[in-house]
């Protein structure tokens, strides 16, 4: 028998064979999973922007849009109507620089929330690591935030402030917001599969948050004592800290910024464990 017709040689090589199991420790994170799958959270969040713009006039602009209008607003009635304090800032600095992190965290929050069950066909379909969505959701914010940050620069320039050293420590409370909306999107997209009340909650949720944390005031106004208790609040330190960080007034939100750090970290780790938990019966439930 020559070569070419041996049985060996006409053998194709063998298939490899993948086997996709539930994790069976719900605490452990599959950071190399993740890492294996990083071009489709580049394909998520590509498709995320694209979703959001198609067909609008303005397109990214609304990122600036809504901020400031908003900001606006907040100036007329709570600035010169109410007269908030607002420790020598222009008011439209003063609000401006809390709603930049605010609206991240808002918008991120909602899109994690129906990432899951928007996704539902993919899900029940092909296989992936869940977490991809909420932090697909998470990190498509960025784009957004960029965009309105660009006019806030054009607002300190109307207003003659130079940020000083403090500058510096902005990316430290732009990643405090991102793991708070990751954290808190875990939370909520995972239940949002199971119990689809959740995403009419949200809104109400979002703008109940948005009036405990300092954004249409100064934290100052709350009683020294009770302020470890609003620090518990996540997104107090980061508010506080964008507009220490970005305007460089003030004193730096030490107290409060490390009682936020560790909420952040609470509800992030806290998170992450429940969404893995449910991660194994969220396709069936979905």
């Amino acid at each position: 028998m020559s070569a070419a017709t041996h049985p060996d040689a006409l053998a194709s090589p063998p298939v490899p064979v993948i086997r996709i199991a539930p994790p069976n420790r719900w605490w452990v994170l599959p950071f190399r999973e993740l890492w294996e799958y990083r071009e489709l959270l580049y394909f998520f969040v590509w498709r995320e922007l694209k979703v959001r713009y198609k067909q609008t006039v303005v397109g990214a602009a609304w990122a600036v849009i809504q901020p400031f209008l908003t900001m606006l607003i907040f100036s007329l009635f709570f600035g010169k109507l109410a007269h908030i304090p607002s420790g020598g800032l222009p008011y439209p600095v003063f609000y401006y620089s809390a709603l930049l992190p605010w609206m991240y965290f808002a918008t991120s929050l909602q899109n994690a929330t129906n990432k899951i069950v928007d996704n539902q066909n993919v899900i029940t379909k092909v296989y992936f690591p869940r977490l991809m969505l909420p932090i697909s959701a998470v990190v498509s914010g960025l784009v957004d935030f960029g965009v309105s940050f660009l006019m806030f620069v054009a607002i300190m320039i109307y207003y003659h402030i130079h940020p000083g050293w403090a500058i510096l420590m902005l990316p430290v409370f732009l990643l405090l917001a991102v793991l708070t909306a990751l954290g808190v999107g875990l939370w909520l997209s995972a239940l949002n599969a199971i119990y689809r009340d959740v995403r009419y909650v949200v809104p109400f949720l979002v703008q109940f948050w948005m009036f405990a944390s300092p954004v249409a005031y100064p934290s100052s106004l709350v009683p020294s004592k009770w302020r470890w208790l609003y620090g518990l609040n996540p997104m107090a330190g980061v508010i506080e800290g964008f507009r220490w960080s970005l305007t460089g007034t003030g004193d730096p939100p030490t107290r409060m910024l490390f009682v936020s750090s560790a909420a952040v970290l609470a509800v992030l780790a806290g998170g992450l464990m429940y969404f893995q938990k449910m991660e194994t019966t969220v396709a069936d439930v979905v």
